[in-house]
């Protein structure tokens, strides 16, 4: 089953806020606000970067997989290690893996002893792709974080590592 994510285009009004805030007294207005406009950041990010990287044939799944590989000094690992990774569930990473090494981009290497433990190794093909892409990713890269000064920007990581501090009120019972 795919999930869709729902692409909040209206950010709403202080006006809005505030007529949620009388009916829900725990609402923080500048908090919603603040949150919805990081969310749709976030998501027009990810929608961007898609579009790069469908101009090269790629989807983000499989760009990460292709990018974590990439980061071994062997350029090998196991297909469990890539799923904790990427935060996805080995199902999910193994279809991952099948597309990219039904295009050549990856091969899966079968222990002699036990062909149950399976290896994955980016390809001089995936390497190739990443070659392509990586360029053109970092210049767009680039350009959209131009804006922000050095300092800025690391400013915008300690914020940032502040709201992650705080997502597991989301998740507390």
């Amino acid at each position: 089953m795919a999930l869709t994510m729902l692409q909040l285009r209206d950010l709403p009004t202080p006006e809005v806020l505030q007529k949620f805030a009388q009916r829900y007294p725990q609402a923080d207005i500048s908090a919603i606000s603040t949150f919805l406009h990081l969310l749709r950041v976030a998501t027009d990010l990810s929608t961007a970067l898609d579009e790069c990287l469908s101009r090269h044939g790629l989807l983000q799944g499989r760009w990460w997989v292709l990018i974590l590989l990439m980061r071994e000094e062997t350029m090998i690992s196991t297909p469990s290690v890539l799923a904790d990774k990427a935060g996805v569930t080995r199902a999910t990473m193994t279809g991952l893996i099948d597309g990219l090494e039904r295009d050549g981009l990856v091969e899966r290497i079968f222990d002699p002893q036990d062909r149950r433990r399976i290896s994955v190794k980016l390809t001089q093909a995936g390497q190739g792709r990443l070659d392509a892409v990586m360029p053109d990713y970092y210049s767009r890269l680039r350009a959209c974080m131009s804006g922000l000064n050095e300092q800025q920007r690391a400013s915008l990581h300690e914020v940032l590592d502040l709201i992650t501090g705080g997502i597991g009120a989301f998740t507390r019972g």
